[in-house]
């Protein structure tokens, strides 16, 4: 049965993260997107330039009209910037209850332009935490949720402790900023799981967070376990990354249908 999978983000102009990622990586994963827009973003390879949040009964909207109409089987949020828009999509979630529910708490751009406006970290830990069935921060948003530093890899473990207690699920603790390794965490309350995180010599790497994301969820409603969807998930995002697409001047995409492209035998 198809599934249908729902993202509730920013728009990216250049195509490369946000709602444009989500639902290029939902259609690479056999899968139907549908999208909630919360923002439109000005952004190129190179950063962020302006950004227009959406109104929060038009947020509210677009929610309500995919699912008064449309079976959801999973929901991605991705970037929610201002804590009454946060507060209206739990209120939604909560209304609705779709089964899974992946959360990335996208903060601050690659080029360093700040997506989640300071005041809304708080609404996010307190609206979205505990309706997540998996968060998955990197280090600084990870430090910005628990309010603990880590900068190795034994500090993830309590780091995730304390992501759990807060009400999440699950969370997958993701260790690319590390210095000396790129291994991820995923913790549940229970059980300690670690995935070798390989590093891979490129710019291209524009949109991860919101492509793993986005192939989690997809993951997830197929059917798979938590473990099976980190795993299958990362090796999907590795083979984007390695296969990114040099686009503009500064930090291209990363290659969304790299299985497609090499079955069309057009993979450059």
């Amino acid at each position: 049965m198809l599934k249908h999978l729902l993202t509730i983000a920013g728009s990216d102009s250049s195509g490369g993260a946000g709602i444009q990622a989500d639902l290029k990586t939902f259609a690479a994963h056999g899968t139907f997107g549908m999208s909630v827009i919360t923002a439109v973003t000005a952004q190129n390879t190179c950063g962020v330039t302006k950004v227009q949040d959406i109104d929060c009964d038009v947020v509210q909207a677009q929610i309500e009209a995919v699912f008064d109409d449309v079976r959801v089987d999973a929901v991605k949020i991705g970037m929610v910037s201002r804590p009454e828009i946060i507060k209206t999509i739990a209120a939604c979630l909560r209304k609705y209850a779709p089964k899974i529910i992946v959360v990335d708490p996208v903060m601050i751009s690659k080029s360093g332009y700040p997506l989640l406006a300071p005041e809304a970290c708080a609404t996010l830990i307190s609206e979205l935490l505990p309706l997540a069935t998996l968060l998955t921060p990197n280090l600084p948003e990870a430090e910005a949720i628990s309010g603990m530093h880590v900068t190795k890899k034994e500090e993830m473990r309590p780091v995730a402790e304390k992501i759990i207690s807060l009400g999440a699920k699950a969370v997958l603790v993701k260790g690319g900023h590390l210095s000396d390794t790129a291994d991820d965490l995923l913790f549940d309350g229970e059980k300690e799981i670690w995935f070798a995180g390989e590093r891979i010599d490129t710019k291209n790497t524009h949109g991860t967070g919101c492509t793993l994301s986005s192939s989690l969820a997809a993951n997830l409603a197929k059917g798979l376990t938590l473990e099976e969807a980190v795993a299958a998930s990362k090796a999907y995002v590795t083979e984007a990354i390695r296969y990114g697409i040099p686009l503009g001047s500064g930090c291209g995409p990363t290659h969304h249908f790299v299985d497609l492209y090499r079955k069309a035998g057009i993979l450059e």
